[in-house]
């Protein structure tokens, strides 16, 4: 196996594992860290199976499984894999394409303005694993774009450090939608089908290897104790900052690879695949640091209180 850079501040690929066997002490080890190096991680050549991401993903953490409301019907072209795998390709239930933006109510151009995953719960969310099993040509769009937070923080300066460092972002899923201009009126069945209210995470997190890291991101819209308009406009502010070029890396797909990115101090997005000619399969494993496998809307309650 070898870990070879991709940016000058982060991200780096892994090349020789094999992920169709149970990982060993060795390829875990490699995993954890490169990724507490480089946040970012493309395992080049995964041709593996639904199952073998699982059993993969489950070396570092405990899955957090889709959550799937009773009696909520799933978004147009949001095809169901397995209970494990969340779904972001561009095929429908039957394995069609499903055209871009022909559903007025398609929540795709949320995932095109960097965010976190899972920031709008409360689960303690580790990393995501992004597996391209179609994926189309790079020059037709397609790619994910990822800010490492890390270095965006490190280049705040001493006042802006002071000035966050005990403050806590909300984040809310519908309001980050608006952030991305999502312009339909948001109905009572739509957060049927994601129920989740605004939550409260630290801006400034410290990584388990001692790195402090921003924390904002699609879903952060305002600040704890702070008036709308100045919490949104520091929230804006430091996404303005942490979405700068240089901090920026782009991951353009082969089939196959498996891409691992940190949700605790990275942001990603989605470019779109705006022509309708080619198949998007992406399959995504999302992980904890802790706690049992169950879906965010049981562990917050939720199904309790439907």
């Amino acid at each position: 196996m070898q870990v070879n850079p991709l940016h000058p501040l982060f991200a780096a690929e892994l090349v020789g594992a094999d992920l169709t066997v149970r990982p060993n002490e060795q390829l875990v080890r490699t995993v954890e860290d490169a990724m507490a190096l480089y946040g970012v991680l493309a395992i080049r050549d995964a041709e593996i199976s639904d199952e073998q991401q699982i059993m993969f993903s489950r070396a570092f953490g405990p899955l957090e499984i889709p959550s799937r409301v009773p009696g909520a019907a799933r978004p147009v072209g949001k095809r169901r894999i397995t209970p494990e795998i969340f779904y972001a390709g561009n095929l429908d239930h039957d394995g069609e394409i499903v055209p871009y933006g022909s559903d007025p109510k398609s929540l795709a151009k949320g995932a095109e303005r960097f965010h976190t995953d899972s920031s709008f719960h409360t689960m303690p969310t580790k990393w995501s694993l992004l597996h391209g099993v179609e994926t189309p040509p790079p020059s037709v769009g397609g790619d994910t774009w990822f800010v490492d937070a890390r270095a965006a923080y490190d280049d705040l300066s001493d006042a802006m450090k002071a000035r966050i460092e005990n403050l806590v972002g909300l984040h809310d899923f519908w309001e980050g939608r608006k952030l991305a201009g999502f312009k339909a009126e948001i109905t009572p069945e739509m957060r049927l089908v994601i129920p989740f209210p605004t939550v409260k995470h630290s801006l400034v997190r410290t990584m388990p290897y001692g790195r402090k890291t921003i924390y904002v991101g699609g879903h952060c819209f305002g600040i704890e104790g702070m008036g709308a308009e100045e919490g949104l406009a520091l929230v804006e502010e430091l996404y303005a900052h942490a979405t700068q070029e240089k901090y920026v890396y782009r991951h353009q797909w082969r089939q196959w690879d498996l891409v691992i990115w940190d949700n605790r101090c990275t942001m990603h997005a989605a470019t779109p695949l705006l022509s309708d000619r080619y198949r998007r399969d992406m399959r995504r494993t999302t992980i904890n640091e802790s706690g049992p496998e169950t879906s965010a809307y049981e562990w917050m309650g939720l199904a309790d209180a439907a």
